[in-house]
């Protein structure tokens, strides 16, 4: 007992610590329960990774449009309202795809958005395409909107003695070129384009791919870029703007151009020329090749003297307009040269100054046939103008809008000569009084099919004032002491 108390004693080193134990004793002591353990851990590793691949499964079969074919949701899009088309391309990619291939018309504003591809793979089933805008180098951190008549663009304050849209404000032509051989071999079924500074290889490109094309605008354009023109064979509205005065200048159409663009587009039915040149031979060659035309504008014209008596070679001309000409004819010649046009039904003018009467007296005599006359915002309508207008016996509708030169004695002698007299209108003629207007004219009016009569805003104002009792409350408010 001694000897065990003194062996305890001698050792001055206290016990180790027990090791713990490792993975092989642990495996080999109890081995059910460290395999059921690990086996446990898999088997809950293999349920997580089954629970992520099944959140997609999830999600597909909570959109359920997912299950429905490309071509029955773009059915369904069809039936909604075109502004619903925009919301509905946010909601995912794949309804942003089916939008563009509902969207038929488009004004493209970035001319890399063409050549990069994406249009093509944006919208694919493009009919109508305006590359106007595009054409036009837009200045930085400019805030100057310009109207213009044609086009409103951003300008910069740097403006030159040729416009606005010059020294290197334009896209060079061979860059209109190139855009213009990605666009046709991108949309061959293109049916609308309007295109600003296309040369004519350009041109001949988009002829040559799109067969169906029926309606051009060439804005920019001169005798030159007309030599093309032949090779759109179903060209039916064609409107040529060679000088936009203000933005660009450049050399005009002439009768070199109006002929070729005659002998080229035998099928056209509408056509429009905005300033451009040209003379009794242009128009002359237009009506006797286009004998489909039913429509011609004239805008802003430059036709030289003696251009009138032409149009009696449009035998189908149905519709005659013209639009801000300071102009109609300088020299229309004699009466007996004149010519008529007998299927023309409606002769339109806005915006144009009417002060010549010998050109006036003209024009009313070439359109003896029409029925519809439209006046709109004119400078130098007056009495005496609108009294060469009898000379058209058969107007049934009379349109008169901003004509303040215009009094309600010329206004009467001028309707009661029109025995067929159906449709009037007559707004903001402030020199039409109410009045003045005699027992004849009121019986006139009861006779008519349609009118409106409304030639003085200030006085359709005054009455409105008198109903609602305005100029009366103010008394009760405002009295001197």
């Amino acid at each position: 007992m001694s000897y065990l108390c003194s062996s305890e004693k001698q050792n001055p080193h206290p016990p180790l610590k027990k090791s713990p134990s490792s993975w092989s004793n642990l495996w080999f002591k109890s081995p059910n329960k460290t395999l059921n353990h690990v086996v446990f851990t898999m088997h809950l590793k293999s349920l997580a990774k089954h629970q992520i691949q099944l959140q997609p499964h999830k999600t597909l079969i909570f959109d359920r449009t997912l299950l429905l074919s490309d071509e029955l949701l773009l059915r369904v899009f069809q039936k909604l309202p075109e502004s619903q088309w925009k919301p509905n391309s946010l909601v995912c990619k794949r309804w942003l795809s089916l939008q563009g291939r509902l969207v038929r018309s488009l004004k493209l504003l970035e001319w890399n958005f063409l050549e990069s591809g994406r249009l093509v793979s944006r919208f694919p089933n493009l009919t109508r395409i305006d590359l106007v805008h595009a054409c036009i180098v837009r200045p930085r951190n400019c805030s100057v909107l310009l109207n213009h008549s044609i086009v409103s663009v951003s300008v910069d304050l740097e403006v030159s003695d040729k416009g606005f849209l010059e020294n290197g404000k334009l896209l060079a032509s061979n860059v209109v070129d190139r855009g213009l051989r990605f666009l046709a071999s991108g949309y061959p079924n293109l049916r609308k384009l309007a295109v600003l500074g296309a040369s004519e290889l350009g041109l001949l490109s988009v002829a040559e791919e799109c067969d169906t094309l029926q309606d051009l605008e060439l804005h920019r354009c001169s005798d030159d870029t007309l030599r093309a023109i032949s090779g759109f064979e179903n060209l039916q509205i064609l409107k040529l703007i060679g000088n936009a005065e203000g933005l660009y200048n450049k050399s005009l159409v002439s009768d070199i151009g109006l002929t070729i663009l005659a002998q080229g587009c035998s099928r056209l039915v509408k056509l429009e020329l905005s300033g451009c040149e040209g003379s009794y031979d242009g128009i002359r060659a237009i009506g006797q090749c286009c004998q489909m035309l039913e429509e011609l504008t004239l805008s802003d014209h430059r036709t030289e003297g003696g251009w009138l008596s032409a149009l009696s070679f449009c035998e189908n001309l149905k519709t005659l307009r013209f639009q801000s000409c300071r102009r109609i004819d300088v020299c229309p010649g004699l009466d007996e040269h004149l010519g008529s046009c007998p299927t023309l039904e409606r002769l339109h003018l806005h915006k144009c100054q009417l002060r010549d009467k010998l050109s006036m007296r003209a024009l009313y005599m070439v359109c003896g046939a029409v029925r519809d006359i439209v006046v709109q915002d004119c400078w130098g309508l007056d009495n005496d103008i609108l009294g060469l207008a009898t000379t058209c016996r058969r107007v049934k509708e009379l349109s008169l809008g901003g004509c303040s030169l215009l009094t309600t004695e010329g206004l009467e002698c001028a309707v009661l000569s029109w025995k067929d007299l159906q449709k009037l209108r007559v707004v903001s003629c402030k020199n039409i009084k109410d009045s003045e207007v005699s027992p004849a004219l009121s019986t006139l009016f009861s006779t008519l099919k349609e009118l409106r009569w409304r030639p003085s805003t200030r006085s359709l104002l005054s009455s409105c004032l008198v109903e609602s009792g305005m100029g009366k409350r103010g008394s009760k408010f405002f009295k001197k002491t």
